[in-house]
């Protein structure tokens, strides 16, 4: 078979895609494009230049040299015309392979595509390769970093899966030193860009950053090419490609040392990772605590690492799947907290079973603070004092009363049927007291067995060596199986007790989702779900004194003991040995019989609930709910920080934008006028009257400029300040357009009326009025095809009116719509020329100040249509005395919070 033949006879494969990644404009990208179909070419491959943008790069346009080029489409947007890849054309000459430059662009409108991307997808998909550049700074994951780094935002970015999903992806890559040589030499730019190119883009450290972006993004999709092709061949050794560091967390104190100390070992190597990870028990009954898991998330998250939860009853083997699977070098543990004794009676730990399996992973033993100072687990259930007391109880008095009753039936039961009563006996003592009465009553019923039923009777020997074997077996039988009773007991406890907390949290997760109040939720669902009086979040302050955040009282306290009206009223007291110092926090004092449970929050709160004592099985939930509890507070605290920083934000960019257009747009005029104001005072030149004439209608115009950019920045500040004063009353919307009209500069556009004197009047400030219509009157000259006049509507709709300002241009975008009322935006303005941009905005401002609105349509036939709606005037009968508001205006009236105010 040759290299070009189709090997799927019948079918077509799809393509593949190959991507150039540059780490920056100019590292030459598209050259190495062009290489790569020259040599292609060279070996016989159909290759085709689908599009290829050389920008005027001699050398790169060489490249193009032997090349079949396919012609560009020609499309046509706002009166000019663009070439794009004609996808259409590519399909119908079907290469092998296509050159596709530039895979971020976005396509000019008029095409199937709103992205190039698309359309080599749909190349890819007719079974046509394609061979493909991007810079790193199109990635949409790295548009917002690179803007950051920069200051220069991109707008055209394609997906990272697009370019991920590429068979091949090669960085192009070069030296910030010798790029910028590259760009001195005019190898990249024209010669008079390239001093404003190294001054800013292009400088040392913002190349030097974009060339580490774009190595780490490469360096994750070659390592998950690298876990793909390992799984494929099913190759289950680490390649210690990378320093990867996992660290088993279980929820216990030691967690943050762990933590700290895996993050330390990962630093010591460049890329190095830090993967956390708690197994969980298949069954859900593990006894971690949520609350010291959740923190050891926090702290692993801030250290940049990873938290995961696998499931498995074999923690060694789960941990090492899992480091495995990760392809994970290093594996970091704590040392066992259990004690001497507990490690010889129970036998080898997780600790030394995990480093007896693992292999080619080096694993750490991190010693910490609470090392050997575990206690032995206890026997059997943990009950309640009288429980376990009634269990002794019973151990002891229960053989003897089957005793007593036994030796009365001596003649009608055998050995046999005595052995299994008390066997029975014994399994009853183990559900009521736990293992250990029941092995109190199994050493009982022994005693008693060989006393009074194995003869001899009445002596604590045994005659016959059968009845030996069948006393051991009884003893033994009845261990093991009040044992296994026990542990089915105890897991059916917590099986049942595991169901409650998922239930109780899942109701948390949901109430907390659905609710709009999140810290009042959590506290109302911490209330209910513990059945307490009350529950108050208290704020601690760094000299111990504090306020209540929020709290939540039940609305019956009679309805369970512990909550009795002083309780359910008073606020949540402090614990025990603090007296009354949380109530005071809280605002009140607190009920003298009201047990008090208090959890952490954070580090400057804590959840206090009264009502009754809490189990330590309640609280290790309750720390879940205070966990729930500080990420409410820190995301409260991050809205409340994000609210008051926008303010300045958006005050920044208001002064920003009014510096740039300001300095332009004050300057110019202001330069003309006294340029001809020097000529006129200039005693070495004497000018002809008509010289004369035109340099003082120069400067006159100039200063008119002037004062009416002046007034536009005065009212704008008077809006957002909210220091305009409304006059309003009636006005005839044909005389203000009237006035508008005559008031702008000359030549006045051509405006045409239609339905004007038909329309009601209106309820507005005149001046204000003509300032709106004069604004709207002039932009839409401004956009209009040459030649034909601004047509102006209007007609009543219900209690308003409406007035429609059409144009016949080039219309506007529907993604800038929202934009061409902000200020200082000159959509379609390339040369600075037009004023700052603020027509449009002082217009809605102004508008939505007097009771209406300004928004924007299209022109059906092409266009743009501006539509603004007032309150129309009352009717004589109920005429509102000159100068009321209307609705929702003022005599010092503002714009609707949040409402967009843009300038085109």
């Amino acid at each position: 078979m040759t290299r070009n033949q189709d090997p799927y006879p019948g079918s077509r494969r799809p393509g593949r895609l190959r991507v150039y990644l540059g780490a920056a404009p100019g590292v030459g990208k598209t050259y190495r494009m062009l290489d790569e179909a020259r040599r292609r070419a060279d070996r016989g491959t159909d290759v085709v230049v689908a599009y290829v943008e050389c920008h005027g790069r001699a050398r790169t346009e060489g490249m193009l040299e032997g090349l079949e080029v396919v012609p560009r489409a020609v499309r046509t947007h706002r009166g000019a015309e663009f070439t794009e890849l004609d996808t259409d054309a590519v399909l119908a000459r079907r290469p092998r392979v296509a050159l596709v430059d530039e895979l971020a662009h976005t396509n000019v409108p008029g095409g199937r595509h709103a992205k190039r991307w698309q359309d080599v997808e749909e190349l890819l998909a007719a079974g046509i390769d394609v061979v493909s550049t991007v810079n790193v700074q199109h990635l949409e994951s790295l548009n917002d970093v690179v803007e950051k780094i920069t200051g220069v935002p991109q707008r055209e970015t394609v997906p990272d899966e697009v370019v991920r999903r590429a068979d091949q992806i090669e960085l192009v890559d070069m030296a910030p030193e010798a790029l910028r040589r590259r760009m001195a030499h005019g190898n990249v730019y024209a010669a008079e860009k390239v001093d404003a190119a190294l001054s800013n883009y292009f400088r040392v450290g913002n190349l030097t950053a974009l060339r580490e972006l774009a190595l780490l993004w490469v360096a994750g999709r070659v390592d998950e090419g690298l876990r793909d092709y390992r799984a494929a061949h099913g190759i289950g050794k680490v390649w210690e490609t990378r320093e990867r560091v996992v660290v088993a967390l279980t929820g216990g104190p030691e967690g943050a040392t762990l933590v700290r100390r895996a993050a330390r070992i990962a630093d010591r190597t460049a890329g190095g990772e830090v993967m956390a990870v708690h197994v969980a028990r298949s069954d859900g009954l593990a006894g971690a605590s949520h609350a010291a898991l959740a923190g050891q998330r926090q702290l692993v998250e801030s250290l940049g690492g990873t938290y995961h939860v696998v499931v498995g009853d074999d923690v060694p083997t789960a941990l090492l799947d899992f480091a495995r699977a990760q392809d994970a070098t290093q594996l970091v543990l704590g040392t066992s907290r259990r004690g001497r004794l507990t490690r010889f009676l129970t036998g080898r730990g997780i600790g030394e079973t995990t480093v007896d399996l693992s292999a080619d992973i080096d694993v750490h033993m991190v010693t910490h603070e609470e090392a050997g100072h575990g206690r032995l687990p206890p026997l059997g259930r943990r009950h309640s004092r009288p429980r376990s007391a009634a269990g002794f109880a019973s151990g002891l008095a229960l053989p003897w009363l089957l005793t007593l009753v036994l030796t009365h039936l001596r003649e009608e039961v055998n050995l046999t049927s005595v052995a299994l009563l008390f066997q029975l006996a014994v399994v009853g003592v183990a559900l009521l007291g736990g293992v250990a009465s029941a092995l109190l009553a199994s050493l009982t019923a022994s005693l008693l067995l060989n006393y009074y039923f194995i003869p001899p009777v009445g002596r604590f020997t045994i005659a016959e060596p059968n009845n030996v074997l069948a006393l051991g077996v009884f003893a033994c039988v009845a261990l093991a199986v009040a044992a296994v009773v026990d542990r089915a007991a105890r897991q059916t406890a917590r099986a049942a007790r595991a169901t409650a907390e998922a239930e109780t949290l899942s109701d948390l997760a949901g109430s907390v989702l659905r609710g709009a109040d999140t810290v009042p939720a959590l506290l109302e669902r911490s209330r209910v779900a513990f059945g307490m009086a009350s529950a108050a979040l208290l704020r601690r302050g760094p000299d111990g004194t504090g306020g209540a955040v929020a709290r939540s009282d039940a609305p019956v306290p009679a309805a369970h003991p512990a909550r009795t009206p002083a309780a359910a009223q008073a606020p949540a007291p402090a614990p025990a040995g603090d007296g009354s110092a949380a109530a005071r926090h809280a605002g009140g004092s607190p009920a003298a019989d009201a047990p008090v449970t208090e959890v952490p929050v954070g580090d400057d709160a804590v959840l206090v609930l009264t009502g009754r004592r809490l189990p330590a099985s309640d609280q290790r939930v309750l720390a879940a709910f205070a966990a729930h509890a500080a990420a409410a507070l820190d995301r409260e605290r991050l809205a409340r920080a994000a609210a008051e920083v926008e303010p300045i934000r958006a005050a920044d960019r208001m002064r920003t934008a009014l510096l740039a257009a300001v300095s332009h747009d004050l300057r110019t005029p202001l330069a003309a006028a006294l340029a001809s104001v020097g000529s006129l005072r200039s005693p070495d030149v004497h000018f002809p009257p008509e010289d004369e004439a035109e340099l003082l209608a120069t400067a006159e115009d100039s200063l008119a400029k002037l004062a009416r950019l002046v007034d536009n920045l005065l009212d704008m500040s008077r809006l957002q300040a909210g220091a305009l004063t409304l006059h309003l009353e009636a006005t005839d919307l044909g005389e203000a357009l009237s006035r508008a009209v005559d008031s702008l500069p000359a030549p006045q556009p051509a405006v045409a009326g239609d339905g004007l004197g038909a329309a009601p009047p209106v309820l507005a400030d005149p001046p204000l009025l003509e300032r709106i219509l004069a604004n709207l009157a002039a932009n839409a000259a401004r956009h209009n095809t040459p030649g034909r006049p601004v047509t102006v509507t209007a007609g009543a709709l219900g209690d308003r009116v409406e007035l429609r300002v059409i144009d016949r241009g080039p219309g506007i975008p529907a993604e800038d719509r929202d934009r061409v009322f902000q200020p200082f935006q000159r959509l379609g303005d390339t040369d600075n020329t037009t004023g700052t941009g603020l027509g449009l905005a002082l217009s809605r401002g102004l508008a939505e100040a007097m009771g209406g609105s300004l928004g924007v349509e299209d022109t059906p036939g092409g266009g743009a249509t501006l539509v603004l709606t007032l309150p129309a005037a009352p009717s004589p009968s109920g005429a509102a005395p000159a100068g009321d508001a209307a609705p929702g205006a003022g005599p010092a009236a503002t714009p609707r919070s949040g409402s967009p105010s843009r300038a085109r």
